[in-house]
């Protein structure tokens, strides 16, 4: 049986990384034979082999790096390999370039919402599908030139059997010490996810509800500056950053509201789908393809991006009209269960692969 080989060169772990971790096992438990390809020193690297998932590290240093493009062709010649599934930019041109030399077929994603000029998108049009994870992104690289027909949509989906409404937060309000209200942000820690206008809107909520607490998970290269920002507005009684956690089932079941406050760069965020899943509402900005998911005063509620006070209001909102709130979430879990499960993720994923290889 031949390879889908998985590729990322990013150091992070953000949701891309997350989306190739659920991808993955679930390929395996499947049928099918996966391989993944990162950095020496990335955090996919580490959480992989956590997982016992199938992996190596390949230095992938520049767009043009011919070591790389030798060592992955070699990989694809060794393993097997029928389809290279690439992720990020610097791996989506050293791994379609060696697929190219073997005439294999690429898929590329494209996962977030910033614009591609038209004259950096021949990875894009090298490729012989595109998935993006959701309708905005797809005009997006449409608009880049690449034809709408070898473009498809693929929002990340969510795996019920771990985020469903069952799923209890006791445990994580007991270990943070956490009695009142909470809003929380769960995502890596970089200036397009909208920190500093959480912490702005805390602000805000906390002088109409001083006793609401709030909840930053996730970690990156943005931790120090938040932390700073933190003490800097005398929010540290209010305000816990809890680091990188695993129990993200259990984090989204502990929150009264999730925040997603983005400003830019935004597909359609695991995180909503996720929170939707066990019950949990949420406040986000219209931003990328979060509109997809989140329709204001239906599924949850929308805000502008880049401005705290709606977003403090919308937050004091779902806290002080609990049944609303429920409401709203409860529309959310819905939608969730028709449009964002992993099976379905998958199911079209690979249909994908199925058409390109003739499986």
């Amino acid at each position: 049986m031949s390879t889908i080989l998985h590729t990322e060169s990013s150091l992070g772990l953000g949701g891309q990384e997350i989306r190739i971790m659920t991808e993955v096992p679930w390929l395996l438990a499947h049928g099918w034979r996966v391989l993944i390809a990162c950095q020496p020193e990335s955090r996919l690297l580490t959480e992989a082999r956590a997982l016992a998932l199938p992996v190596v590290e390949v230095k992938m240093g520049s767009p043009l790096d011919v070591r790389a493009i030798a060592t992955l062709r070699g990989l694809m010649k060794t393993r097997d390999v029928a389809l290279v599934h690439t992720h990020s930019s610097v791996d989506s041109w050293v791994a379609t370039l060696a697929a190219k030399t073997l005439s294999l077929p690429v898929v590329r994603s494209r996962h977030v919402s910033i614009p591609i000029a038209r004259r950096r998108a021949l990875v894009y049009r090298l490729a012989d599908r595109i998935i993006t994870s959701g309708e905005a992104i797809r005009e997006i690289v449409r608009a880049a030139g690449v034809g709408a027909g070898r473009i498809v949509s693929i929002s990340a989906g969510v795996d019920t059997s771990r985020f469903h409404p069952g799923v209890s937060g006791r445990a994580v309000r007991k270990e943070l010490g956490l009695t009142g209200p909470v809003a929380g942000l769960v995502a890596m820690l970089r200036g397009s996810k909208g920190h500093r206008f959480f912490l702005e809107a805390a602000r805000e909520v906390l002088g109409v509800l001083p006793d609401t607490r709030f909840l930053i998970v996730g970690d990156g290269i943005g931790y120090a500056d938040v932390k700073n920002r933190i003490r800097e507005m005398g929010l540290e009684q209010a305000v816990i950053m809890t680091g990188f956690r695993t129990d993200i089932p259990e984090v989204m079941a502990a929150l009264d509201v999730l925040v997603l406050p983005s400003i830019k760069s935004e597909g359609t965020p695991q995180v909503i789908p996720q929170a939707l899943a066990v019950g949990t509402p949420v406040v986000a900005t219209a931003t990328g393809g979060i509109p997809e998911i989140i329709r204001d005063g239906e599924t949850g509620c929308l805000v502008p991006p880049a401005d705290p006070h709606a977003l403090a209001q919308a937050i004091l909102l779902l806290l002080r009209d609990r049944a609303w709130a429920r409401q709203l979430a409860q529309a959310g879990q819905a939608l969730v269960r028709a449009r964002y499960t992993i099976e379905g993720m998958m199911t079209q994923t690979t249909r994908v692969y199925a058409e390109l290889i003739g499986r």
